[in-house]
């Protein structure tokens, strides 16, 4: 009961923004965190639970919203750090199945009656460029798991992002090892294992900045592609700083002990605390 109504302290729910905030630390001392999450593929309800452990204890508030199309300036404003885990696409006439390795809408007695399901990509320039001058301005930005799909259309983003999505295979198992350990981020971090999407992201930024690499050491490959990915790097942005890590699509990859560590330390140090 204690731990339940400890909880419902520390959230709360801002229906007019479209946001749920979640305090982790000391109401009025604590910096602020705007997360963007979920699309179809990634429900924003185990994102939102599997995050918990990245900021519990890190004295931040964090404001998640889903309304991609409300990100602007303005929205970051007061933040001193924006993450985002969600894709590129939009689906505007809707779909019938929750992600596309279903199939829902097969046999269907009136399929004529459903629109085909297309994608549409949602990220405008006015958007890209606010996050561009939130960064030089000396903000944070967390980018997870499938956000560098949204660099596929966006150069800006990209610029400030670092690289963007080429692809992956289905859910397998793989190795993330530490290629820097000199990092703050990565020092006293662990390779670890995860059962999870092996993203395959081209990396346009300076070798050293490069943090993680995955390898299906089964030696499977993807789309001629080897068996090696870039997972993760770090790099300071203007005044700011970006950091991007590959796993995520499934809770128990982003709550392996060793990943969780290298999220926390990836928040302390986009928030300059180390």
């Amino acid at each position: 009961m204690l731990q339940r109504r400890s909880f419902i302290k520390r959230a709360a729910i801002e229906l007019g923004a479209g946001m749920f905030r979640m305090s982790f630390g000391q109401q009025g001392s604590s910096k602020r965190v705007l997360a963007l999450i979920g699309d179809r593929y990634h429900n924003s309800d185990y994102i939102r639970v599997a995050l918990t452990k990245m900021f519990s204890g890190q004295n931040v508030t964090v404001d998640y919203t889903t309304l991609y199309d409300k990100l602007s300036a303005k929205m970051l404003h007061d933040y001193q750090l924006f993450l985002c885990l969600r894709d590129g696409m939009i689906w505007p006439e809707g779909y019938l199945g929750p992600d596309a390795y279903t199939h829902y809408e097969a046999g269907l007695e009136n399929p004529s009656d459903f629109p085909a399901p297309k994608s549409e990509f949602w990220i405008k320039e006015d958007q890209a460029a606010a996050l561009k001058d939130f960064v030089n301005a000396g903000g944070g930005f967390y980018s997870l798991h499938n956000n560098s799909h949204v660099s596929v259309t966006s150069k800006t983003y990209r610029e400030v992002q670092g690289g963007a999505y080429i692809g992956h295979p289905t859910l397998r198992p793989f190795k993330v090892r530490v290629t820097n350990s000199k990092h703050p981020i990565t020092q006293g971090i662990g390779d670890f294992m995860v059962n999870d999407e092996q993203h395959y992201v081209e990396y346009d930024k300076d070798p050293k900045y490069k943090l993680l690499e995955a390898e299906n050491i089964d030696g499977l490959d993807f789309q001629k592609l080897g068996t090696k990915s870039i997972a993760g790097w770090a790099y300071d942005y203007g005044k700011g700083r970006v950091v991007f890590t590959s796993p995520g699509h499934t809770i128990h990859a982003l709550w392996a002990p060793e990943y969780v560590k290298l999220q926390r330390r990836s928040v302390r140090w986009l928030l300059k605390e180390i």
